[in-house]
């Protein structure tokens, strides 16, 4: 699936990133794999594993 989208992004789809828990917005390079993107940053995923709130 790929998609291009040019314009108000508040309507692409969002997540939160397991280790942090802030919210990820959908992102052209995740196209392929949205589903198993987990960790907003190589920091996140790279830490270990904690509670999120």
């Amino acid at each position: 699936m790929t998609v291009s989208y040019k314009g108000n992004k508040s309507h692409l789809p969002t997540k939160l990133c397991q280790q942090c828990g802030r919210p990820m917005t959908w992102r052209k390079a995740w196209a392929n794999n949205w589903d198993q993107v987990k960790y907003c940053s190589e920091r996140c995923r790279r830490t270990p594993s904690k509670h999120v709130k």
